[in-house]
């Protein structure tokens, strides 16, 4: 089954159960790398973002996701694969560094990467501080930064995990972010910095959520 028929279908699917609220889709562009950079609450929202979306939007996911054994381990490989997921080890001592040049070459071959600037979900569904990767993303490849905000998703999946709920989301896309204005400084980190916290600042005025200045890393730990 391709792509276009397994969204065709999850969409239908979306469509009829929960009447997803779609604002500013047409901010994307049409063509061109882009970076699509928002919030993230809880698992599906990867899931809503390639459906809401024309374009295939790529994103990194545990290479667990993929590795399965058996027939359920497949269908799981494919189904994540065909969604745009990218597997890569995260855990490992290099695992930063594989999903900023995995995320580099989808941006060189004109696609859309997906990201979430605050590097995992949020613990209690505010939003967290964002590290530095969609910065460097975005001067090292010249790609626009369009922020997005997922709202209510973590209803449709409280936890992040078992089964979906049915409740209203919404998903807003501001204007693109341009950052031409850094060209040659993705080594500065007063520079990455003021980026990723320009990105996040627009995301929290999409989404609304209170703001935490710490990483969710940490708060999860604590």
């Amino acid at each position: 089954m391709s792509r276009s028929v397994l969204k065709a279908i999850l969409g239908l699917l979306m469509r009829v159960l929960y009447r997803p609220r779609v604002e500013g889709v047409a901010n994307i562009p049409g063509d061109g790398p882009v970076i699509v950079a928002g919030n993230h609450v809880t698992f599906v929202d990867s899931l809503f973002l390639s459906l809401v979306v024309e374009r295939q939007v790529y994103f990194i996911g545990k290479d667990e996701y993929v590795t399965g054994k058996g027939v359920k381990g497949r269908l799981m490989a494919w189904f994540f694969t065909t969604c745009g997921m990218i597997p890569v080890d995260r855990d490992g001592g290099h695992g930063g560094v594989a999903a900023l040049m995995t995320g580099r070459r989808v941006l060189e071959e004109g696609r859309i990467f997906g990201i979430y600037p605050e590097g995992t979900r949020s613990p209690d569904g505010r939003l967290y501080r964002g590290r530095t990767g969609v910065a460097r993303l975005a001067l090292m490849t010249g790609a626009p930064v369009v922020p997005f905000a997922m709202i209510g998703t973590d209803k449709v999946q409280p936890g992040g995990s078992g089964m979906l709920r049915i409740a209203p989301v919404t998903i807003r896309f501001g204007r693109p972010l341009e950052f031409a204005r850094y060209e040659g400084m993705d080594r500065d980190r007063y520079v990455l910095r003021a980026v990723t916290d320009e990105v996040m600042s627009e995301v929290m005025r999409l989404g609304g959520q209170e703001y935490v200045d710490i990483y969710a890393t940490k708060a999860k730990a604590a």
